[in-house]
């Protein structure tokens, strides 16, 4: 797959723009004393789903309409913010939308997917599970199955990525968390059409290590299990296409651990008053694990999503 350039990613900004504002970008003084840097914060958790990904839907379901596709409907596995991104797009492109989640699947990220007018079906243990009942679905009911990797998504999701290269100062790296990959690919895309030198840096679960176990070995490495409270995160089976992007543009994937995610949730909310769900906080744990590897230096990190139940929130406040 080879990246979308600079006059496409701004083509997919003017279509996601009146669905999706710009999100901000800030600078917060208690994360920089925190992490001993000026350290700024891609706000993705104030677009209208709290996470990234609703980029992604609403450029591939424009562009799949365009083309004349998806008459039928689209159908798609997820933890949440993949699938709430293709229910607001099937919104707003008059599409039908099916959902396949996992049993255990976040209560409240079922509920966003059903009020923006999803079909929901929960089925298997794991994402992996869903993914093979949607694909299913897709055969026997002609739907148009939508992969959590494809390159339009990434096309729309990279443009995140060029609102914060060019409204942060320059940055020596952004951390950003790692599900199936479109979120650093995009970044990876907009650093590369801007012709910046910014370091990407990948994160990952330790109980989710796939892409990071992938990254070192050169191909794609499976793993048996994804457990870990970062549901967005939770991969076994790594997408070809964004590992080779990965493997090309990122500067490393690293894992953090349970704890060091709930450390990082914990401190978005003291420092900067924000929600951040697992997944959303992986950027930030990153971070504060590597502590000084950029010394001085301005860094970025992505908050995406705010998408965590409101127990689960609770629990980890209390544990602080």
């Amino acid at each position: 797959m080879h990246l979308p350039t600079l006059l496409e990613i701004e083509a997919a900004a003017e279509v996601i723009r009146p669905y999706c504002p710009p999100t901000p970008q800030y600078a917060w003084p208690l994360l920089a004393a925190r992490a001993g840097r000026e350290v700024w914060v891609k706000h993705e958790n104030h677009t209208p789903i709290g996470a990234f990904k609703v980029r992604g839907g609403l450029y591939y379901l424009h562009c799949l309409r365009a083309a004349g596709g998806a008459s039928a409907g689209l159908v798609s596995a997820t933890r949440g913010n993949h699938g709430q991104s293709l229910a607001l797009a099937g919104r707003v492109f008059d599409c039908p939308v099916t959902i396949v989640v996992p049993h255990g699947n976040s209560l409240e990220k079922n509920a966003a997917m059903r009020a923006l007018g999803a079909q929901l079906i929960e089925a298997g243990s794991d994402f992996e599970d869903a993914r093979q009942v949607a694909s299913e679905l897709a055969r026997t009911q002609g739907l148009t199955m939508v992969s959590p990797f494809e390159r339009d998504l990434v096309c729309g999701v990279a443009t995140y990525g060029l609102e914060f290269f060019r409204h942060a100062p320059p940055l020596a790296a952004v951390y950003v968390g790692v599900g199936m990959g479109s979120g650093a690919c995009g970044l990876i895309a907009a650093r590369d059409a801007l012709g910046l030198t910014t370091d990407i840096v990948g994160v990952v679960a330790a109980g989710a290590p796939a892409y990071a176990l992938s990254f070192s070995a050169g191909e794609v490495v499976c793993t048996p299990r994804a457990e870990t409270l970062a549901d967005g995160l939770a991969c076994r089976t790594p997408a070809p296409a964004a590992l080779a992007i990965l493997r090309a543009g990122a500067a490393r994937i690293i894992p953090v651990s349970e704890t060091e995610i709930t450390h990082a949730m914990r401190a978005y909310y003291t420092d900067t008053h924000n929600l951040a769900e697992g997944a959303g906080a992986a950027g930030l744990a990153g971070l504060l694990l590597e502590g000084g590897r950029y010394g001085d230096r301005p860094v970025g990190v992505v908050l995406s999503g705010g998408n965590v139940d409101a127990a689960t929130f609770a629990a980890i406040l209390s544990a602080a």
